[in-house]
């Protein structure tokens, strides 16, 4: 057993993978042979992901506020405080708060066996994301 008392500071989310104020604070990371990261991801309102996919899929469970996900070629969805949202391996989305809203979620994800929890693709410019 393990205990981390003293977790470490938050991050700013990159630019390249994020549009407006993203925070993230790694919650776990075990040890090999576990390939499981749990973060947690504060979004501004109107703040959120770039396009990406997770190669063994990913969960997010909103602690927080109000937000918006959506998966290639699905419907933008309003997603709120204590729903589970589950997203396919390699499937293709974004989320974030909503446009007026912050956002706080748990990402739960299963790296690769090459150590990538992430494939990160275009930002979701401001004509893409929907003023709900």
């Amino acid at each position: 057993m393990e205990i981390t008392r003293n977790p470490r500071h938050s991050e700013r989310g990159p630019a390249d993978r994020f549009t407006g104020s993203v925070w993230l604070d790694e919650i776990a990371a075990p040890a090999e042979p576990s390939r499981l990261r749990l973060y947690s991801v504060h979004f501004a309102p109107g703040s959120r992901t770039a396009w990406h996919r997770h190669p063994h899929g990913q969960v997010l469970h909103v602690t927080e506020g109000r937000g918006l996900v959506q998966c290639e070629g699905g419907p933008v969805e309003e997603i709120r405080a204590g729903d589970t949202v589950w997203i396919e391996a390699d499937e293709k989305h974004w989320h974030g708060a909503g446009p007026r809203t912050f956002m706080t979620h748990l990402a739960l994800v299963e790296a690769a066996e090459d150590g990538t929890t992430a494939v990160w693709e275009e930002l979701v410019g401001d004509a893409a994301y929907p003023a709900v």
